[in-house]
């Protein structure tokens, strides 16, 4: 993956600073949902600003290049990860899928990050993505321990081991392409 998104390196940026856009406004929207929540909003809080100084800092990579932002794309990993999450259920095990769903695409942007990070020849780029990678290793762990904190830790991880099959599955039938962070 990384050898073709390289070569569209433009579109990557793009759809990062999207990506960015999309998981600071996640975090924001389940603040919002569950407000009575203390370690939500304490640990959810700070994910926004980090989020969203990602996003600048995506933003000021692509002017670096001469770049600007394009159109947002349809966004075919989520709408897929969305099919698989279940509906319905209790407001905690509204919670605990709408965690795990933010854990899956955290882990999955900090195993592309990792990727990038390593297989770039732009080093300062290359850079970038790994110490993005770091940030996001943490905000993954954060949403599978507030899960755990909110539900069972057992039903947890088993939910999490089942997501976990199924996001691999939706990885592997999508078309490999440059232009795309998931």
């Amino acid at each position: 993956w990384v050898n073709v998104a390289e070569k569209s390196i433009h579109d990557i940026l793009i759809d990062h600073a999207y990506c960015e856009q999309k998981a600071a406004s996640s975090c924001i929207s389940l603040i919002m949902l569950y407000p009575d929540r203390d370690e939500l909003v304490d640990l959810l809080t700070p994910v926004v600003a980090e989020e969203w100084e990602h996003f600048d800092r995506v933003i000021k990579e692509l002017r670096k290049r001469g770049l600007k932002m394009g159109p947002q794309r349809k966004d075919e990993y989520i709408e897929k990860l969305n099919r698989v999450m279940r509906k319905g259920g209790s407001r905690e095990q509204q919670l605990t899928e709408k965690l795990l769903m933010n854990a899956l695409i955290e882990a999955r942007s900090c195993e592309r990050f990792k990727m990038l990070s390593n297989g770039l020849k732009d080093k300062e780029l290359s850079m970038f993505y790994h110490e993005l990678m770091i940030s996001e290793a943490g905000h993954y762990r954060n949403f599978l321990d507030l899960a755990k904190i909110y539900s069972d830790p057992d039903v947890v991880e088993k939910r999490w081991r089942e997501l976990l099959k199924q996001e691999a599955l939706i990885i592997q039938e999508m078309e490999v392409r440059g232009d795309r962070i998931h």
